[in-house]
């Protein structure tokens, strides 16, 4: 019977196993692979206490981290995807205990359990997108942006998480212009207003990417306008069309909002399940970055133990 089960091999993930085995809490850390979504970045530039990373190195260096803590305090299973949570609050004897089943037939059984599984960046699907990613397209404004100061970029996705990156890049970029697949932006009014004032930002409705182009690298993207095929030159492609969060083994278990992010109390990461605690991209928070989901799992993991040493 392990104190925690963390799913998860993330920045939010690798931050819980170090700390648990700071605290030697008997811990198994479950993850299929280290690193989260940052693995695919060129440089990452964010990583608080390093100047600039790559994005496979930061996955080396977060499993590093957490395999030199583990000890015998945490127990990690890479290789494995999790399946499902099952709660044993059924069985009178272990109320609020739970199981871990993953993929391959193995299961883990845990007092409390900490879901940081982050989640998948919604892929852009027109020809050259695939072809061209990490190579001027790109879904981490966070990771990559600071990479096109000076250049004419382009961010896919009217919605607030759309406005909050060309803000960004609007800090470094030569110009930005937004493309929204509705004839209404999706974002708050207020942030749509306050963005489209910017002298370098242009916005454009009812625009459909039919291709992205290039040669080495991006060199633009067409898109139709009111049915008129049209073509934009831009040397960066910001795609923020939506998260598909990594929970589905949850489902159930735990509520939900309607992306299927998992609802989590701010002040300590709990779920609304009992011994359940969430961190990073699989919360309903309302910013997800490598260093939020550090810090989310970092406040979960203070909240387990003082939870675990009232159980005691």
């Amino acid at each position: 019977m392990y104190d925690i089960a963390i799913i998860g091999g993330g920045p939010a993930g690798c931050a819980a196993g170090v700390y648990a085995a700071r605290k030697l809490l008997k811990t198994i850390l479950i993850t299929d692979t280290f690193g989260g979504q940052s693995i695919v970045s060129a440089e990452v530039q964010n990583w608080i206490g390093t100047e600039k990373i790559s994005g496979e190195q930061l996955a080396k260096d977060l499993e590093a981290h957490a395999r030199a803590y583990a000890g015998d305090v945490v127990d990690i299973a890479k290789g494995e995807w999790v399946e499902k949570i099952i709660p044993k609050e059924d069985l009178s004897a272990q109320a609020g205990f739970f199981t871990v089943a993953t993929k391959s037939g193995k299961t883990f059984d845990a007092k409390t359990v900490l879901i940081a599984t982050g989640g998948q960046r919604r892929k852009l699907e027109v020809p050259g997108a695939a072809l061209f990613d990490q190579k001027g397209l790109t879904y981490c404004a966070s990771c990559d942006g600071p990479l096109f100061g000076g250049a004419d970029v382009a961010v896919i996705g009217g919605g607030n998480a759309g406005f909050e990156t060309a803000a960004q890049l609007l800090a470094y970029a030569k110009s930005v212009t937004l493309l929204q697949r509705g004839k209404e932006y999706a974002a708050d009014p207020v942030t749509t207003a306050s963005v489209l004032a910017h002298p370098s930002m242009r916005g454009i409705l009812d625009a459909e990417i039919t291709e992205v182009f290039g040669d080495k690298f991006v060199k633009g993207l067409r898109y139709t306008e009111g049915g008129k095929e049209k073509t934009l030159d831009v040397t960066g492609i910001f795609v923020e069309i939506g998260l598909i969060p990594s929970t589905a083994f949850a489902e159930g278990v735990v509520e939900m909002d309607k992306f299927k992010r998992i609802i989590t109390d701010p002040k300590d990461q709990r779920a609304s399940r009992e011994g359940i605690w969430v961190a990073g991209d699989c919360t309903d928070g309302l910013y997800h970055q490598n260093n939020i989901a550090a810090g989310d799992a970092v406040r979960a993991l203070e909240d387990m133990f003082m939870y675990l040493s009232k159980k005691a």
